[in-house]
This record gives C-alpha cells, sequence and structure tokens, in this order.
C-alpha cells in the first residue's frame, strides 16, 4: 500500500471557498489562508444562532499502542462513510505538535484513504495557531520576569513562580533551566524550565472558551505565582491579559480543510490527552453543529483520558451533549495488552492472550457507557490481521455490553471502509441525547473527585496522596479553588500509572505527587506517577527520515 504521504499527493483537492459554499458558510464568513485551508469567522454563531443542533458523537478509544489506534482515522473515515450514505455530516479533530510529528507518533491528520487535507500542510504549522499560543504564553513568562527586574511592586517570591516557558518541539534540555545569567543586566537569576506548547494552560484556555471575550477573561484568570507574603498573582496583576487576547485574536478562529473525499472538517487547538484535557476547541464543535447533521469529534488517547476529560470536563463547560461515542480498538492493541508478543496466529495461546487483552477492552467499555451514551466498538483492520483475530475481538465486545460492534477497513478503503459502522451509527442516535451522568459533583471535595475518577476511569482501588498533593489540597480549598472540575495527567500507556502495567489491572492505587491549578482554564490538574510535560525525541527520530527537495517534493513524512 502508498504511504500516508503519496496518498495525500495524489489526491484532488477542490478549492476551500468550494468547500465552504457547499457547507453553508458564507464568503464574508470565511478568510482564505492560501488556496485550501480557511478560518471561519465566529459571526457565523450569530447567524445561525435560532438553527437547532445536529447530532454529536464522539470518538475515543482503549490503551493505545504507541503508534496510536487509529481514533483520528475514524473521526474522519465515519464522516466519509456518513456522507456515502446521504448524511450531511463533518468532523472536528484537533491541531498537530509538532514535536511528535519530528519524534516518532506521527502527525494528527488521519491517514490512508482517512485523512485531511492539505497533510504537509496541516502537520507542519497548518495557519500558525501553535505558534500564537506560545507567543502569548511567553509573553506572559517575559513580563513576569521584568516585573521582577524593574523593581517587583507586586513582591513576587521568586522561589514560587508556577509560570514556565513553552516550546513547540520534543526538547528534554529544555525541561529544567536556570535564566537570568551573564551578568546583571539579563535579569533575576533564576530556576525555571520548559512545557511543550500542547501542555500551556493557554492551549487549554483557546480549546475551552465559548468566545472571544470568554478567552479575555480566562487569560486574566491564570496565576503565574505567589507573592512573599502567600497573596496568588494573576496575568490580570500583570496586565498581560489584554495583549495575549491580542495575539490570540485569530487563533480562536477555528480553520476549515477538506478530508480525502472531500467532507468538510475543522482543526483547532491541540490540547494533549495524557497532559491536558485533550479534546478541540468547544468553539468548533458549535459552529460544526450548526452546519451539519452528524458531527464527529475526537477525544486523545484512551477513554480514562480525553474520554473521561470530553463529559467531566468540555461538556460541562460547555453544555454539549454527544449522542453516541465510537470506541476505537485494533488487534494489534489488544495483543499488547494481552502480552500475546509473536505467537501463531490461530492456536489456543494466541486466543487466550486476546481474551486477556479484551479485558482491557471491556473496561473501557465499561468506563465510557457509565456516562449514559450508547457505545458502538469499532475494530481499526489493518492489513494482514487474521480474520478470526478480529471476529473474536468483535464477540468480545458485544459481550462486554457495547451498543454494536463493526471491523472497519477505514484506513485502506476510506468511507466505504466503515459504511456498516456509518448505518449502526445512525441507529444509536436517533433518539434525544439523555443527561450525561457526570464522575463526580463539582461540590465533591478534591480527593472525593480524584479518588470517583480513579475508581470508574482506571479501575483502581484507591489513591495515595504524597504530602505535596495533601498541602495543594489545603492550598485550593482555602484559595476556594475546590469547587473546580479535575484534569488527571497520567501515562496513556495504561489504566494504571505504570506505563509497564497492560491489560486491566486491578488491585492497584493511583499515586498523586502534586495538584497544579490552571485557574484559567478551570480546572485542577493532579500529577499521577512520573508525568512529564516536555517529551524527548527518541534515539531515531522520524526527522531523520524527512526531506524536501527543491522541486517541491517531501519524503518520509509518514
Amino acid at each position: 500500500m502508498k504511504s500516508s504521504l503519496e496518498i495525500a499527493q495524489e489526491a484532488s483537492m477542490k478549492p476551500i471557498i468550494e468547500i465552504a459554499q457547499q457547507f453553508g458558510i458564507m464568503t464574508e464568513e470565511l478568510e482564505p489562508f492560501g488556496h485550501f485551508v480557511g478560518k471561519i469567522s465566529l459571526s457565523i454563531l450569530d447567524r445561525f444562532k435560532n438553527r437547532p443542533n445536529g447530532k454529536l458523537v464522539l470518538v475515543t478509544g482503549i490503551t493505545p499502542t504507541r503508534y496510536g489506534e487509529g481514533k483520528t482515522v475514524h473521526t474522519i473515515g465515519t464522516t466519509q462513510a456518513l456522507k456515502r450514505i446521504g448524511v450531511n455530516s463533518c468532523c472536528v479533530i484537533r491541531q498537530a505538535s509538532m514535536g511528535p510529528i519530528f519524534g516518532v507518533k506521527g502527525g494528527a491528520t488521519g491517514g490512508g484513504y482517512s485523512q485531511v487535507l492539505p497533510m504537509e500542510n496541516i502537520n507542519l504549522g497548518l495557519t500558525g495557531d501553535i505558534d500564537r499560543v506560545t507567543s502569548a504564553h511567553n509573553l506572559l513568562a517575559a513580563m513576569i520576569d521584568t516585573h521582577i527586574f524593574k523593581g517587583n511592586k507586586l513582591n513576587i517570591d521568586i522561589e514560587q513562580i508556577f509560570w514556565k516557558r513553552v516550546i513547540d518541539m520534543n526538547d528534554r534540555p529544555l525541561r529544567e533551566v536556570r535564566i537570568g545569567l551573564g551578568g546583571p543586566q539579563n535579569g533575576i537569576p533564576r530556576n525555571s524550565g520548559f512545557d511543550i506548547t500542547a501542555a500551556s494552560e493557554v492551549m487549554a484556555i483557546l480549546a475551552l472558551a465559548n468566545d472571544i471575550a470568554d478567552l479575555r477573561q480566562r487569560l486574566g484568570r491564570i496565576i503565574v505565582a505567589r507573592s512573599q507574603d502567600g497573596k496568588i498573582i494573576s496575568s490580570e496583576d500583570l496586565q498581560a491579559a489584554g495583549a495575549m487576547t491580542l495575539i490570540l485574536k485569530d487563533a480562536i478562529k477555528p480553520n476549515l480543510v477538506q478530508t480525502y473525499e472531500g467532507a468538510p472538517c475543522f482543526i483547532h487547538t491541540g490540547p494533549f490527552a495524557n497532559i491536558a484535557h485533550g479534546c478541540s476547541s468547544i468553539i468548533a464543535d458549535k459552529i460544526a453543529l450548526k452546519l451539519s447533521d452528524v458531527v464527529l469529534t475526537e477525544a486523545g488517547f484512551g477513554s480514562d483520558l480525553g474520554g473521561e476529560k470530553f463529559f467531566n470536563i468540555k461538556c460541562r463547560m460547555s453544555g454539549i451533549n454527544p449522542s453516541a461515542i465510537i470506541l476505537v480498538c485494533s488487534v494489534r492493541a489488544i495483543k499488547r495488552q494481552g502480552s500475546v508478543g509473536e505467537l501463531e496466529s490461530g492456536t489456543p495461546e494466541m486466543f487466550e492472550g486476546l481474551r486477556r487483552g479484551c479485558e482491557n477492552l471491556s473496561h473501557h467499555i465499561n468506563n465510557i457507557s457509565s456516562f449514559g451514551k450508547p457505545v458502538i466498538v469499532a475494530i481499526n483492520a489493518f492489513e494482514g490481521d487474521p480474520s478470526e483475530e478480529l471476529e473474536f475481538i468483535k464477540e468480545e465486545a458485544l459481550n462486554a455490553g457495547a451498543y454494536g460492534a463493526t471491523i472497519t477497513y477505514l484506513f485502506l478503503k476510506g468511507g466505504k471502509g466503515g459504511i456498516e459502522l456509518a448505518k449502526l451509527l445512525m441507529e444509536a442516535i436517533k433518539t434525544d441525547p439523555k443527561p450525561i451522568n457526570y464522575t463526580y459533583g463539582v461540590e465533591d471535595s478534591i480527593e472525593e473527585k480524584i479518588i470517583k475518577i480513579a475508581k470508574q476511569a482506571y479501575n483502581a482501588s484507591g489513591v495515595m496522596f504524597s504530602d505535596q498533593a495533601k498541602e495543594d489540597i489545603a492550598l485550593w480549598f482555602e484559595l476556594k479553588y475546590n469547587k473546580l472540575p479535575i484534569c488527571i495527567a497520567k501515562t496513556q500507556m495504561s489504566l494504571s500509572d505504570n506505563p509497564d502495567i497492560v491489560g486491566r489491572p486491578s488491585d492497584h492505587f493511583i499515586s498523586i505527587d502534586a495538584i497544579h491549578l490552571s485557574a484559567g482554564a478551570g480546572f485542577l490538574y493532579p500529577i499521577a506517577g512520573k508525568m512529564l510535560t516536555m517529551p524527548g525525541l527518541p534515539k531515531n527520530p522520524s526527522a531523520t527520515n524527512m526531506e524536501y527537495y527543491p522541486d517541491g517534493r517531501i519524503t518520509g513524512l509518514f
């Protein structure tokens, strides 16, 4: 089979103006960014404010391998399949971070015949939204250090500055740095560090803001430090939020592109689900719901991460209520969860390993079903997957309580490889969605919220709070931040906080080392286990395979 890049390069794209017109977007609501990408004005929501919303479908997955399991492929491919059966549909996905693109995981444009175009532009910066987030974040960091250097009127304690700098690249030496070196003219020396831009609170705020006014207020609520006498210092105190909003005034507008088969797709914001809430923007979802009968939106990694946060954070803040859930798995992922390795297909040992692996699938079905929505399991088939193994997983999914289960070939065949999934989905969303069964109430204590998430999403027996976490809980209660939702930072490679534990672990405890505050985004984020907010490149990064030639050819980009 051709590579995803080769397939993308051979595709026949329509001008973005044509995609917009077919989608009901007026010329004055589209801001073209070249021939095949455009930004959408938020004024479109005013024009369609009285139009009923379409049906929203969440796409999430089981515990993935390091390559991902095809959630983006299914978000895009199912949209194409719905189009093939006559349904007015579109999809909403997150924007790719360039760190993982040059690392190992790859981009965020789907793949094969279920991808969005132009693939190269999307993976390499698109319209510059991530750069805007980086600049807004680092402006605030620069204003903090300048304030201290120029007299420190707010009496900021340099040992209690929470705001680091960010960069959109995997760069492990920047995790811990010392700044202000080289003499008095270079500022006050202090310890600091860098996070990847996708982990920035500014990225989370952009994704969760309902409009430009909400964005401005949230940016002003960012807590950056404490003073010598214990007071919290905000972005508003530093008078930075206005300028940050100015930097983000265009980044708040969703980007419109097209799928391989010409269906519309919104790409907007890119928070990671293991260190943030892992969902595309509220604004993009709301615009898509006004323009389509069915909208597919993804949440990163597994149902224990992006899926849980989609409901408990994004739906809570937006009022969005999905009608159904697609849960993606693959033979590859099930085998990893069952520790099968390279056993011969069709043997009793292989099927015993698949059964163990399906315990992980069963947990994800139970977890995501708890929110009160029908769950359809999509088994992402790859070339060479034995049919008996695919059918075994399908049967296990149905036995575990899925509304439906089907084998899909969206990567290999595009929309026609997901017709059965599209038909199942249309059956599942016939009725109006019931209210969401949230995992916890906002009035619950911080400890209760974390414990409820750990038991439901991670199948844990309980939670162990470090002394630092206990101090953090007391501080956020004292400062009246105890009623915020919870966004746990946890490894995506396991249901536990240990990436090496596979399957459906039981009798395990989640360790919470610290609990940080994202006051602007509107959540507390506990750190479970050893989580990094700045990834590193692998020994053989994908960047080593990439090349750009004078004739414009690109190679090695997936």
